[in-house]
C-alpha cells in the first residue's frame, strides 16, 4: 500500500490503511447522488514509517501503556510529550512529493480541510467522535505537511488517550491516516442524525443547521436551528438566535464573525431543503446499514457530505420479520440483571423461559404489543408490572394514551385460550413448601447424576432435553400459586393496614426471617463461616493478602491446611460453597463465574463479616427479625381490635400474616433450583469444551460461550467450528457492555420514559420505589463489583442492581439503593426480611450519590436524601 489513497480507491475494506473516517468518506464517494468534496488520504503506512520511528516514542508509549484510566495528571504529562515528539518528526522527501502530486490532481483549488481519521474511529461499535483534530481552510502544500503531522499528534491528545483507555483499546494498535479534502465555503452547515437523539426513535431525523462553517455548532459556539423530520414531513421547527457564524480566514484557518441582525433569526434552511437533506440521509444510512451522524453543508443549493459516522449510544433495536409495531419491555430490570449477556446465556435463557424473548444489544426483551392490544390485556399487564415497578407501568400507559402506535381489538379477539377451571386455592400448610423444594431438590441431583458419564453429541442432546424437565419445575402451576399467595397476602396485609391504620409497608416488618428463603439463609450462613475464621488470626491475614494480591480462582483453598486453624477455615468455605457455590453476580447467565469457580470473589464479604460481627451473629440476626415480625404481629392486631369492626378485622389481618410468613420465603427457591441446575449444565460444557480444545477445534475453552447452545449441538456433531463468527461475537459482546439498556422501548428504537409522580419527596431529593420500610442515615458505599465491597457496620450500599448473588453483603448494611429493581425483585424481598430501609430504581444513583457522602434513605416513602 502507498503513503497516499484518493477517495475513489478507497472502501469499507481499507479501515487498516485510511482508518474510519477515511473508509466512509471512500464509502460515501460511491453512493448515487451523494457529493462528497474531492481528496485523498495521507495513509497509515505513512504514520507508521514517520511517527512509529520517532525518537524516543516506543519509551513514552511504554510509559502510557501503564497508566490508569483514571490519572489524569499522568496523561495529561506524558501525552504532551509523545504530542511534542510527533509534531517535530521531519516528513521525508518521497512523501512530501507524494502528497504534493495528490493536491496538484485536485486541481487549482488553495485550500483544504485537514482532519485525522485513526483506525479506531467511526467504527460501528466506538465513534471516538471528537478525539482526535480537524484544519478547516489550510492553504499550500507546507501548511497540508504542518497540519498532517498535527492530526497524528492528535492521536495523542488527552481526551484521546483516556478515551482509548476506557474503552481497552491498545495505543501502540491505534494507528492514524489523514484526509485531505477540497474545502467548501457553505451558506449554511450543521448535522444530521438519521435517528433522533434524545428518544432514539429510528424514524425520526433531527437536523441542527447554522450559517457559514458547521465548526460553529460542532463546537458548541452557536445553538443552531432545529429541525425534526418523519416521513418526509418536517414535524418541528426550532429556530435559533443565531449571533456569530464561523468564516474562512483570508490568511487561512477560520475566524468567528458576527451575523447581521435580519439574519439572525431567519431559518438556516426551508423545509424542501430539509427534507431532502434527511432523504440523502436516508440513503447513507441505507448503505452503511445503522442509524448515522452526518456533518453537511449546503453551498448554493448543493449538499456537500464531509463526514458520516454510526450512532453508537442507540441501543439496538430487536429484528423482525414483520412490519408491525412492537413494543419491548426489559427482561433484565425484572430479574435484576441489566448486564450484557453473551450468546450461550441468551440461548439458555430463552430456552427456560415460557414466553419468546427479543435479543438486542446482548439483553433480552419481552413484546408487550399483543398483551396491550385487548382492554383485558391492557388492564392485566399495567395493573401487574405496576405494582412492581411505577416506570414501567407509566411507561407503557404513556404508550397506550398515545394512540398512535398500539393496534386496539375487542377483548374477544385476543385469540385467548378460554379460561379453565379455577385452580383449588392453596391452604395456608407449611408442608405444601417443604414438599416443593424436596421436589426440586430431587430433581436437580438426577440431572446431575445422570450427566456425569455423558460427552459429546449426547451431551448437548441430554441438555436440550432436559430443558423441559427444568421448565416444568420452574413453572409448576402449584409451585406459581404458592408464590402468588405470598405476594397477594403482601399486596392485602399493605392496602388493608394502610386504610385501616394509616401504616405504610406493614408487611415489611411481618416479612422479616420467614422460614425457607434461602437467599436469606445464604447471607446469614456466611456469618457462620466468619465465626470459623475469626479466631484464627493467620487464616485472617492469608485471606487479606489473597484480596490485596487480586488472586483468582480456588487456588487458596489448597493453602489454609497448612495454617493454624486452616483446616477449619478450608472445611467451612467448602461447605459454604457446596450450598451456594452456583451463584454469582448476573447468574442468569450461565457463562458468568460462579463462586465455586472463583472463590476469591466471597473474601471481602467473609473479611467484612470477621470484622464488623460478634460471635453468633448468623442466629441472632434471625431470631432478631422473628421477634420483631411477631412484636410488630401483636402491635397491629391490638391496634385492629380497637376499631370498629375490630376482631373481624384482626383475625382476617392474623391470616394474612400467617399466609405471608409461610409462603413469602419459598419466592426465592424455584430461581435458587433454576441456577442449581445452570451449574449442572456449564460444568459439564467447560468439560467438552476443554475436549474441544484439545481435540484443537476451539482456540480456548470460553469459545462456548459466543456459541447459541443449539451452535454448539452442531459443531459437537460435526466438529467444524466458525472461528470468524466467534470472534465477531466476542466484539459484538464488547461494544454491548456499556449500553445502557431501556426499560421499555417500541420497534422504531423510541426508548419511553417515564418520571415518578411523588409529591412528598423534598426539593432536592433522588426518588425511586419504596421496597423496605423504615429510615436510615449513614455512609454511602457505591459499590460496583461484590468481590471489591469494603463495607462498614452502618454503611448503605449503593449499587446499580442486586440478584441474589448480593445478599451476603445485605447482613452488613444499614441500607441498600439500587437502580433497578422493583416491589418484588429479590433485592427488595432479602431487605424486607433483613429489615434494612431500601429504595430500588433510583435512576443514576450511582452516578449522583458519591462514595462516601452520608446519605438518608426513606425506605418507606420511597426517596433518599444526600446530606454532604
Amino acid at each position: 500500500m502507498g503513503y497516499v489513497m484518493g477517495f475513489e480507491q478507497i472502501d469499507s475494506t481499507n479501515i487498516a490503511d485510511v482508518g474510519g473516517k477515511g473508509a466512509h468518506l471512500g464509502e460515501l464517494s460511491r453512493i448515487d447522488g451523494i457529493h462528497v468534496p474531492e481528496g485523498f488520504c495521507v495513509t497509515t503506512d505513512a504514520f507508521e514509517r514517520v511517527v512509529a520511528k520517532a525518537p524516543d516514542i516506543d519509551a513514552q508509549l511504554d510509559l502510557l501503556s501503564r497508566v490508569k484510566p483514571d490519572d489524569r495528571a499522568a496523561i495529561r504529562t506524558l501525552s504532551a510529550d509523545i504530542r511534542r515528539i510527533v509534531e517535530g518528526v521531519a516528513v521525508p522527501g518521497d512523501l512530501v512529493a507524494a502528497i504534493g502530486e495528490a493536491l496538484a490532481r485536485l486541481g487549482e483549488q488553495a485550500s483544504y480541510a485537514v482532519r485525522s481519521s485513526a483506525t479506531a474511529e467511526d467504527l460501528p461499535t466506538a465513534s471516538f467522535a471528537g478525539q482526535q483534530d480537524s484544519y478547516l481552510n489550510v492553504v499550500g502544500l507546507e501548511a497540508v505537511l504542518q497540519h498532517v503531522r498535527k492530526c497524528w499528534a492528535s492521536l495523542f491528545t488527552e481526551r484521546a488517550v483516556t478515551y482509548r483507555c476506557r474503552n481497552g483499546f491498545d495505543h501502540r494498535k491505534v494507528r492514524m491516516a489523514v484526509v485531505v479534502q477540497q474545502m467548501v465555503f457553505p451558506d449554511a452547515a450543521g448535522i444530521l442524525f438519521t435517528a433522533d437523539p434524545v428518544t432514539s426513535n429510528r424514524k425520526i431525523a433531527t437536523v441542527e443547521a447554522g450559517w457559514g462553517l458547521g465548526e460553529a455548532l460542532v463546537s458548541g459556539l452557536v445553538t443552531g436551528d432545529i429541525y425534526t423530520v418523519r416521513d418526509d414531513q418536517v414535524v418541528t421547527t426550532t429556530v435559533a438566535t443565531k449571533a456569530t457564524f464561523v468564516q474562512a480566514s483570508p490568511e487561512g484557518g477560520t475566524q468567528d464573525a458576527p451575523i447581521e441582525p435580519r439574519r439572525q433569526t431567519q431559518p438556516a434552511l426551508t423545509d424542501a431543503q430539509v427534507v431532502r437533506l434527511v432523504q440523502l440521509g436516508r440513503r447513507i444510512e441505507g448503505h452503511f446499514g445503522r442509524p448515522q451522524d452526518i456533518e453537511w453543508c449546503l453551498a448554493g443549493d448543493d449538499f456537500h457530505i464531509v463526514q458520516s459516522r454510526p450512532i453508537t449510544t442507540l441501543f439496538p433495536v430487536p429484528t423482525t420479520d414483520d412490519q408491525e409495531n412492537h413494543l419491548y419491555v426489559s427482561v433484565g430490570h425484572q430479574q435484576m440483571m441489566t448486564d450484557a449477556m453473551k450468546p450461550l446465556g441468551l440461548s439458555l435463557w430463552q430456552l427456560t423461559t415460557l414466553r419468546p424473548m427479543h435479543e438486542a444489544g446482548g439483553r433480552l426483551f419481552v413484546d408487550v404489543a399483543p398483551v396491550l392490544a385487548t382492554p383485558a390485556g391492557r388492564a392485566s399487564l399495567i395493573g401487574t408490572l405496576g405494582r412492581s415497578d411505577p416506570l414501567v407501568r407509566d411507561a407503557l400507559q404513556s404508550v397506550v394514551d398515545r394512540g398512535d402506535f398500539l393496534r386496539s381489538l375487542p377483548d374477544e379477539d385476543a385469540g385467548a385460550a378460554p379460561a379453565g377451571d379455577p385452580p383449588a386455592p392453596v391452604l395456608t400448610d407449611p408442608s405444601i413448601v417443604t414438599q416443593l423444594i424436596r421436589e426440586n431438590e430431587e430433581s436437580v441431583a438426577a440431572a446431575r447424576h445422570k450427566i456425569e458419564s455423558l460427552s459429546g453429541s449426547a451431551l448437548l442432546d441430554f441438555i436440550l432435553t432436559d430443558v423441559a424437565e427444568l421448565r416444568r419445575v420452574l413453572f409448576d402451576p402449584w409451585s406459581h400459586q404458592v408464590i402468588m399467595a405470598g405476594m397477594e397476602a403482601t399486596w392485602w396485609l399493605n392496602d388493608h393496614l394502610e386504610a385501616w391504620l394509616g401504616e405504610k409497608g406493614a408487611a415489611d416488618a411481618l416479612t422479616q426471617s420467614v422460614p425457607h428463603n434461602v437467599t436469606s439463609e445464604m447471607g446469614l450462613a456466611l456469618l457462620d463461616v466468619a465465626d470459623t475464621i475469626r479466631p484464627h488470626p493467620d487464616v485472617v491475614t492469608f485471606l487479606r493478602r489473597v484480596v490485596d494480591e487480586g488472586r483468582e480462582g480456588d487456588g487458596f483453598l489448597t493453602e489454609l491446611p497448612g495454617l493454624a486453624g486452616g483446616r477449619e477455615a478450608h472445611d467451612a468455605i467448602r461447605s459454604y460453597l457446596d450450598e451456594y457455590g452456583m451463584r454469582c453476580a448476573g447468574e442468569i447467565d450461565i457463562t458468568r463465574t460462579r463462586w465455586s469457580e472463583n472463590p476469591v470473589m466471597l473474601l471481602p464479604a467473609i473479611l467484612g463479616n470477621v470484622k464488623n460481627f460478634e460471635p453468633g451473629a448468623g442466629k441472632r440476626h434471625f431470631e432478631q427479625g422473628r421477634q420483631e415480625s411477631l412484636r410488630k404481629e401483636q402491635e397491629l392486631l391490638t391496634r385492629l381490635r380497637a376499631l370498629p369492626e375490630g376482631e373481624q378485622k384482626a383475625e382476617e389481618t392474623k391470616r394474612m400474616i400467617d399466609r405471608v410468613r409461610t409462603f413469602a420465603g419459598y419466592r426465592e427457591y424455584p430461581k435458587y433450583g433454576m441456577i442449581s441446575r445452570y451449574f449442572v449444565y456449564k460444568q459439564a460444557l467447560l468439560r467438552e469444551a476443554d475436549r474441544l480444545v484439545k481435540s484443537g477445534i476451539l482456540r480456548e475453552k470460553e469459545d462456548v460461550f459466543f456459541l447459541r447452545i443449539q451452535e454448539l449441538q452442531e459443531v459437537v456433531r460435526t466438529g467444524d467450528v466458525d472461528a470468524e463468527l466467534i470472534l465477531q461475537r466476542r466484539e459484538a459482546f464488547r461494544s454491548y457492555e456499556p449500553l445502557t439498556p431501556p426499560r421499555v422501548f417500541t420497534s422504531d428504537g423510541e426508548v419511553i420514559t417515564a418520571q415518578y409522580q411523588r409529591a412528598n419527596a423534598p426539593a432536592g431529593a433522588l426518588v425511586g420505589i419504596p421496597v423496605s420500610a423504615g429510615t436510615v442515615e449513614g455512609r454511602a458505599r457505591v459499590v460496583m463489583d461484590m468481590a471489591r465491597a469494603d463495607l462498614d457496620e452502618g454503611d448503605i450500599l449503593v449499587t446499580a442492581y442486586t440478584d441474589p448473588s448480593w445478599t451476603p453483603l445485605f447482613v452488613a448494611v444499614a441500607g441498600l439503593v439500587t437502580e433497578v429493581g422493583g416491589l418484588m425483585t429479590h433485592g427488595a424481598v432479602i431487605a424486607r426480611e433483613y429489615g434494612l430501609p431500601a429504595v430500588v430504581g433510583v435512576e443514576r444513583a450511582t452516578r449522583l450519590i458519591r462514595d462516601g457522602q452520608r446519605i438518608r434513605v426513606h425506605g418507606t416513602d420511597g426517596y433518599v436524601q444526600i446530606l454532604d
